[in-house]
């Protein structure tokens, strides 16, 4: 058996693999955010490990043969959070998270203090990202950055509880800033520029490597033998990149959880920060990937849930019974689905969440469906950015929560004009994708193990309903600019 773990964001999730490729089941147990200051977003890393141990207590009461026969751990997690310890391991402070938008005046600093910032890192200095979030606390809380041994990325610090060891990996060492992504190896000159040096860095691995062993004393408590290899993992898209089996150069998904992730794999770095899409290490080695990311997603709608007092389901039915999308559009507002601000395209922390052209008759569903529209369009501009950077797909899998919605998915599939499949499995995207790798770490062979899941649905675009979502688009597109800065 294989063990995945999932750190995201809103839940840290288990997932149990057979040595066939099965899923034999999953467990989750919740998180939840701090923001006790505008644009800020924090969770403390003691909530990780409880929610981790929560799980994996689920796990084994409902599969405790199974569970006991694990050999190899895969971790995947939410990139970008920056885990600041002391020379004896303690957490200095809450982590600060990848939609945490406070070191905003810091992307100008470094970007102007690393020249060829762009050219090693291959992305754009956003405050999501890990080195802005040091310069931040260097800044502000010098004495919390005078203590600083080890900065970890989040998944990388419940390896540490794991094993003992610090270790990274390239897929979410990317994300900091401090990588030489085309070399995949920390980088001396970004280190240099937030006043750090490699001494503070954990050792790389490959995610597909062995990055140590589970502790025995940790081992015993769970149930498991001695020698549980724990992967080097990867981080959250990779992850789920390879559950699905996209490991080939052009393979593609589009992730909607709290975020909204579009995901292509490159044999090669091809790194294109002018449109703000990301250029990262992919989790085995020689491949890359490049990714569009909205800040909110699947959120937007948890959000309207709560601001009308409904289910999500409830709000998805009301919407599917009430009218087609094609009526849909012609009455419903518009949405700007900012609510943490932006990335791809705009690169805009202050970028605010907007819906424009409320009229007396406009309906909750009509709201509920803009909502949707918003997170698609979103998406088309993420996709409009990757085509600029050179890369063309025709078909893209789609994975997490949001996934669960067929009414969602016909809607991307005509707004974005490509082929939508959704897997069986596809909500396991992450930690799927964790137990994989902790396979292969245990020497699975990349082809029998990274495939793909059964194919549950395809949605393919309707070509007449992409015409009249284009000038709805085309609209979305122009309100932004005339909102900015007001």
């Amino acid at each position: 058996m294989y063990l995945g773990i999932d750190l995201g964001t809103s839940e840290v999730k288990l997932l149990l693999l057979d040595a066939d490729g099965h899923v034999v089941g999953t467990s989750g147990s919740a998180l939840t955010l701090s923001c006790p200051e505008p644009l800020w977003s924090e969770q403390h890393p003691a909530d990780w490990w409880q929610a981790t141990q929560n799980a994996v207590a689920q796990l084994r009461a409902a599969h405790p043969a199974e569970f006991a026969t694990v050999r190899a751990i895969g971790l995947s997690g939410q990139m970008h959070g920056a885990v600041l310890l002391d020379e004896a391991d303690t957490i200095l402070r809450p982590a600060i998270l990848w939609n945490d938008g406070r070191s905003h005046a810091e992307c100008d600093e470094l970007t102007a203090s690393a020249p060829r910032l762009h050219a090693i890192a291959g992305n754009l200095a956003m405050p999501g990202f890990t080195a802005p979030k040091l310069l931040w606390v260097k800044k502000h809380q010098p004495e919390i950055f005078a203590r600083i041994a080890s900065v970890l990325l989040p998944k990388d610090w419940l390896r540490l509880r794991l094993t003992g060891d610090k270790v990274c990996e390239p897929s979410d060492a990317a994300g900091t800033l401090w990588l030489d992504v085309a070399r995949r190896d920390w980088s001396d000159e970004l280190l240099t520029a937030c006043g750090l040096t490699r001494a503070h860095m954990p050792r790389l691995v490959e995610s597909n490597q062995p990055s140590g062993v589970l502790r025995p004393e940790l081992a015993r408590a769970w149930g498991l033998g001695t020698e549980v290899i724990v992967a080097g993992g990867a981080g959250d898209n990779a992850a789920s990149a390879i559950g699905i089996g996209a490991t080939a150069p052009g393979d593609g998904f589009i992730s909607l959880g709290t975020s909204g992730v579009l995901f292509v794999v490159n044999d090669r770095y091809r790194p294109n920060p002018a449109s703000a899409v990301h250029a990262f290490c992919h989790a085995l080695p020689q491949r890359w990937h490049q990714m569009s990311v909205m800040l909110s997603a699947a959120s937007c709608l948890r959000w309207f849930c709560t601001l009308v007092g409904a289910e999500e389901a409830t709000l998805l039915a009301e919407l599917s019974s009430a009218v087609s999308s094609n009526d849909n559009a012609v009455n419903a507002p518009l949405f700007l689905p900012y609510l943490a601000g932006e990335r791809t395209p705009h690169n805009d922390p202050f970028a605010p969440g907007v819906l424009h052209g409320l009229k007396a008759n406009t309906t909750r569903a009509d709201c509920t469906y803009a909502v949707l529209e918003g997170v698609a369009f979103g998406l088309a501009d993420g996709l409009d950015a990757l085509r600029a950077a050179g890369t063309e797909v025709r078909v893209l899998s789609l994975v997490g929560g949001g996934s669960r919605s067929s009414y969602w998915a016909q809607l991307i599939a005509d707004a974005l004009d490509v082929e939508i499949v959704v897997h069986a499995s596809s909500e396991a995207g992450g930690a799927l994708g964790a137990a994989r790798l902790g396979w292969l770490a245990a020497g699975g062979a990349v082809e029998a193990v990274c495939t793909r899941p059964a194919i549950a649905a395809r949605f393919c675009p309707h070509p007449e309903r992409h015409a009249r979502l284009a000038l709805r688009l085309a609209r979305f597109r122009d309100l932004y600019p005339r909102l900015r800065g007001a």
